[in-house]
Parts: C-alpha cells; structure tokens; sequence
C-alpha cells in the first residue's frame, strides 16, 4: 500500500449500505475512493456525507490494487479531507455528457462542461500542436513576433471589422497580422512566425466560424515561388502530426474514435477551375466560378480527394484575383489568377497563403484596383519603398484544425471560450 494525495472535483457517490464509492476527476483521470463505514474514522464519515457532486476535495489515503482482468484499477481508503468547497445542488449540467444538452447550454456552463477526460483532451492536444509548431519554426530558424491587435487602418480587404474608438480616433482590431508580418521580413527578420487572437466581423452562425480565433501566422523571405511556402507547409505539418500521433494518438482513438493519419508528401494539388468541375459534377449544380468554393463545396472536394487521391489535405491553386487580397502576387501572364493556394484538410479549409506582391508601384496599382484609399495603408506602403525582399506566407486556423484532426462537429468544441456574434458571455 502507497499513502497519495489527490485533488479534483467530485464526479459521482455510491452508497451500497456499507461502502461508499466517490469517484473524483482529478487531473490524472478519475480515482476511487473506497469507503468502509464501519472501519472509518466517523468524525471523517461526517465530512464525507457532506459532499455534494462536483465538490471540490483533495482525499489523502492508501492506494490499493483493485483485483481485475488488467489487474491495473485502484481504489484510495481514506485517511483524512479536506472540503474546498461544496458544489450547489442540482446542476445546470452534467459535465460526464451521460445526460446530453444543448450545444447553448454547454457553452453557457462551459467551466462545468470542460470538467472530462475528453474535453480536456481537446486542449491538450492543442497545447502539442502550438509545441510541436514552435519547435518546428525555431529548428529551422524562425523568429516570433507579437504584432499589435488595435491598428488604425483595415488588414484585409474584404474581410468584415470591428472598428472601436480609440482616443478621439476610429481604430479597429486587426483581422490578421499580416501588414507586420510583411513588415518583419522588410526589416530583415526573413523568417518569422506569430500564434495570436485574430477578430472578424461576420455575422456567420455557422459550425466552422467564429468572430475571435487563433491563428498561426508565418512568412517567409527569399522565396522563388509559392510553391516555396507550400512545400514549407507541408513539411511541417506533416512533423507535427508524427508527434502528435506518437504523443496522444491512442488517447485520440480511445476518446474520439479517429485515428490519426500521417499525410504523404506531396500534398496533392487542384486548380479552382478543376475543384469547380469536381463540385459541379458531384452536386448537379452550377457553381459560381468567380468566388471560393463554399462549405458544401469544400466537403465535396475532401470527399473526392481522400477517396480519388487517398488523401486528407489537399491544396487548391490559381485562385481568382476577384476573391484574393490586393497585396496577392499576380501572374503576367494570367492577371485574372493569383500566386495562392487554400489547404483543405478533410473537406474545411484551414489556411490561405501566397506569394505577395512585394514591388511598390504593382501594390499601389492593386490596392487602387480594389479600391482601396491609399492614404490609409500609407504606413504599409511604406514597407516596399526602400528594399523588400520576395516573399510569402500563410494564416493557420487552429482550432479549425483541431476541429478536423479529433473529428468534432463544431469549431467551437476546439475553442476554449467561444465567440460568435450573439455570444459575448462568458
């Protein structure tokens, strides 16, 4: 027998006359504490019969083996508790999931509805992916940067924002820290990557949007071409996965029942107007061939690559220059496309990158096509005035990929606290 302390929150109490069996959730999984009423302490008893589920204890006790096929369960007898507090009874939810509830209330009482061993494991494995990307960025030479999230003019054209006065002035809140991440590769940096908040305006209910997300931001200097940035990608996403198959792939299958796939390299690549001919022929229906694919259209497209090309990633080339940013590198000789790429991972896409236009005169001649006031990204300009390297980036959408990866219906699930545009509480 081993003496141990654990601490959590009570999970459930069974009474059997006389053995009482409490379940805790504490942050190595649930424990059994076991309880003789005729052999313990009754002064300890009483403590005990005060507890209420989802009580806030720490027990310390000796462990015993439980007798078993795996002969691997144990169970803690009692020795002393100590009462954190005492939970309110009944509860708004029950945080097993035994009793279902609406994906509303869930949110509402999300501290309670984090309270499992599958919920927590959504987080875990996103705290390895952001260790696994980092690990990968700063072995090949990265630098990270935190760019600022109030700035004084939009960051992407076309994107919805929220704007917020800022000391007698309009100030916004950045949809993408792309202006600075050009920036640092301007300032010599030539490799650099940012994990931050990131806010857009769009008045979207839907399973795969949010109005506040984390995005994994990176560029890259020097390039020849962005396929430069696409094999980048892939290379690093595909170190990442290795490590989170080898770390949790077994919890992941216990937990979500999905494996987790280590894509091939190459990704496959498709051109919009070839994913436009898939979409069409799957549906029956015409697609707008000017604008991206949309959600149903992705799903199809995932569809036809991992049953066609045996594949969960796909990267989508030769976007139309109507549905990109003006600092998107065009090609001479086909102005109507772009030098960019969506990567779709099991029909959602997850990240838009590109070569951008890093010479001064053709921005200016794109951000006037798009009708931007040059005045107000003057600063941005700037950049390219004085010497700018060629280069090229992505924007990452974590938890959409960890949405995917774990195979959850809602991009909310893979977010701690959500934000849509109802949701401001809690």
């Amino acid at each position: 027998m081993v003496e141990v302390s654990i601490e959590g929150f009570v999970e459930e109490i069974r009474d059997l006359g006389g053995i009482r069996f409490i379940k805790v959730y504490t942050t190595n999984g649930y424990k059994q504490v076991t309880i003789n009423k005729k052999k313990i302490d009754q002064s300890l008893l009483a403590e005990f019969d005060k507890l209420t589920r989802q009580s806030s204890i720490r027990v310390v006790g000796e462990e015993k083996f439980i007798p078993g096929k795996d002969n691997s369960g144990t169970e803690i007898h009692p020795s002393s508790i100590k009462i954190y507090s005492i939970a309110s009874s009944p509860l708004p939810l029950e945080p097993s999931g035994k009793t279902p509830a609406e994906v509303d209330t869930r949110f509402e009482w999300r501290f309670l509805d984090l309270r499992s061993d599958k919920h927590r494991m959504i987080f875990k494995v996103q705290t390895a992916f952001e260790r696994y990307a980092r690990e990968y960025f700063i072995e090949n030479g990265f630098i990270e940067i935190h760019s600022p999230k109030l700035i004084g003019a939009p960051s992407e054209s076309g994107a919805e924002v929220f704007s917020l006065p800022y000391f007698g002035r309009e100030a916004f809140l950045a949809q993408s820290p792309q202006f600075y991440k050009q920036m640092a590769i301007c300032s010599g940096f030539n490799r650099v990557f940012e994990i931050g908040p990131v806010f857009r305006a769009e008045q979207s209910f839907t399973y795969r949007h949010s109005t506040e997300f984390t995005s994994l931001d990176v560029e890259i200097g020097y390039i020849n071409s962005f396929e430069d940035i696409i094999s980048f990608e892939q290379d690093w996403l595909v170190y990442i996965i290795k490590k989170i198959k080898s770390q949790y792939g077994k919890e992941i299958m216990e937990n979500f029942g999905t494996e987790v796939i280590v894509p091939k390299i190459p990704f496959p690549q498709i051109t919009m107007t070839e994913a436009y001919d898939i979409v069409e022929g799957a549906s029956g229906a015409k697609v707008d061939r000017t604008s991206d694919l949309n959600s149903d259209g992705e799903k199809e497209l995932g569809k036809y690559v991992k049953e066609k090309l045996k594949s969960e990633f796909v990267f989508l080339t030769e976007f139309p220059e109507s549905v990109r940013p003006f600092y998107h590198m065009k090609p001479e000789n086909n102005p109507n496309t772009t030098y960019s790429a969506d990567l779709i991972y099991n029909g959602l896409e997850i990240t838009t990158l590109a070569q951008r236009e890093h010479r001064y005169e053709k921005l200016v001649e794109q951000a006037k096509a798009k009708g931007l006031h040059l005045h107000n990204i003057e600063f941005y300009l700037n950049f390219f005035k004085y010497g700018a390297p060629s280069h090229g980036g992505f924007g990452f959408g974590l938890s959409r990929m960890i949405m995917q990866l774990l195979d959850l219906k809602n991009v909310r699930e893979s977010t701690f606290i959500p934000r849509d545009p109802k949701t401001l509480f809690p």
